[in-house]
């Protein structure tokens, strides 16, 4: 329910939390745990007045922090991967692209049942604009969640493909640059303590010498890094990734992963901490390859230039590995081999987006009216040889923000169907990439 005052809100959690100094102190968790935080959550996402969305997204962080949850920085654990103090398991990282708030329940389930710790939240800085969900109500969504179902320890979410324009760097450098700064700034200010910088659309295949390809990228991510450590809260040091060749490209090589760090490293300012992982190509893209009767395409992975450029990243430079883009898609029996072939970390997105949708618990009429707004609002966006099915599949991410409270609000026994399947599909990603008892690792090298 929509609240009218600042008033109403500590009305909703009298009884449950109190003030407490500067912070609150949580007094009956289990009141809390009920309809208290739904409603905080609800009016830090949809409220109408600006005093009352930013005192509940607030006082969720605070409540958090009086319960051990807060957002934290993976990086320090894949330092020590880097360093081989630890391994042999993949990080997943989910975009949540609507039903945020009960997605990340789902999540946190699923991750207390795995013992699991090592795992991300994150929001890529194009699905912060079509799915109409800023970094402080992204993490406050996914912070709620962790109370909700009674997670304790750090929380990492992240920035994914921040990324350059290449467009609009030909165009206006200074621009695009200082437009990725404030989305930055805004991002580590809501806890966003993990962010990965995409310069890679940059890379010019056309120069002869591989280095000079690079150059755009690895200089670029260089000025953004620093930007990074200078806004970096105190004590925190945010887990920063780089990205070598586009998701949908060509794929990546050695000679690249070397040719952009070396660059890189040289390009950073002495005493400037770099970055801890780096995005490869292995031959995937975003969402999959569609085919004409809406289903996907089966992709092959280059898992040996996965394998390969892992050890080399490690051995040479001292980074946790390589990052896979584009998994979620990828048929189940694939994801054990991201951990034998040393990935730290895989992305997965766009399967969730379909399992919500394509769900028999999704209210049809509900889905057909999303249809119905993507006909009429993008079909500038059809391609001459994309079938009805085709333009739907993929353009039904951008429904998620116009009809944001509608699936928010979806009745509570459809809402808790669609996430009961999410959750069995978030246990089988814990099981494949061996990520099931990661809070030991997340503890010690994290805290």
């Amino acid at each position: 329910m929509e609240l009218k005052s600042v008033g109403a809100i500590y009305d909703c959690i009298k009884g449950a939390v109190k003030q407490k100094g500067a912070g609150v102190e949580v007094v009956d968790e289990k009141a809390l745990r009920g309809a208290a935080i739904d409603a905080v959550i609800f009016n830090a996402v949809f409220s109408a007045d600006r005093e009352v969305l930013q005192e509940s997204r607030r006082l969720i962080t605070l409540i958090a922090g009086a319960l051990g949850v807060r957002a934290a920085s993976i990086h320090d654990l894949y330092d020590a991967v880097g360093r081989g103090e630890c391994g042999g398991f993949t990080v997943p990282a989910v975009n949540i692209r609507g039903l945020t708030y009960d997605t990340s329940r789902a999540f946190f389930r699923s991750a207390k049942r795995n013992n699991a710790g090592a795992f991300i939240f994150e929001i890529a800085k194009s699905e912060i604009g079509y799915t109409g969900q800023r970094p402080a109500e992204y993490a406050a969504c996914v912070l709620a969640a962790a109370v909700k179902e009674g997670f304790r320890g750090p929380v990492f979410i992240q920035g994914d493909h921040f990324q350059v324009s290449e467009k609009n760097f030909t165009r206006d450098r200074k621009t695009e640059i200082e437009g990725l700064k404030k989305l930055i700034k805004e991002a580590i200010e809501a806890g966003f303590y993990n962010i990965d910088i995409d310069a890679s659309t940059l890379v010019d295949l056309s120069k002869p010498d591989v280095r000079e390809q690079q150059r755009p990228n690895f200089e670029t991510t260089a000025l953004l890094t620093e930007y990074i450590r200078s806004n970096e809260p105190e004590g925190v040091t945010v887990s920063v990734g780089g990205e070598i060749g586009e998701v949908g490209g060509k794929n990546s090589t050695e000679e690249e992963l070397r040719a952009f760090m070396d660059g890189f490293l040289g390009a950073l300012p002495k005493g400037i901490k770099g970055i801890s992982k780096i995005s490869i190509q292995t031959g995937t893209s975003h969402g999959g390859v569609v085919l004409p009767d809406g289903t996907i395409a089966k992709v092959k992975v280059d898992f040996d230039t996965i394998e390969r450029l892992s050890r080399a990243a490690r051995a040479s430079y001292g980074l946790a590995g390589v990052v896979q883009h584009g998994a979620s898609t990828l048929p189940d029996e694939a994801f054990h081999m991201f951990v034998q072939r040393g990935a730290v970390e895989v992305h997965l997105a766009t399967g969730f987006q379909n399992m919500v949708y394509d769900s028999p618990a999704f209210p049809q009429p509900l889905r057909d009216e999303i249809y119905r707004h993507l006909i009429e609002r993008h079909s500038d966006e059809r391609k001459p040889a994309d079938t009805e099915e085709q333009f739907i599949y993929k353009t039904r991410k951008k429904g998620f923000g116009p009809f944001k409270e509608r699936i928010w609000t979806i009745d509570e026994p459809r809402r808790e169907k669609i996430c009961k399947e999410l959750e069995s599909r978030f246990d089988l990603y814990f099981e494949q990439l061996n990520a099931k008892n990661t809070a030991q690792y997340v503890k010690k090298h994290v805290g």
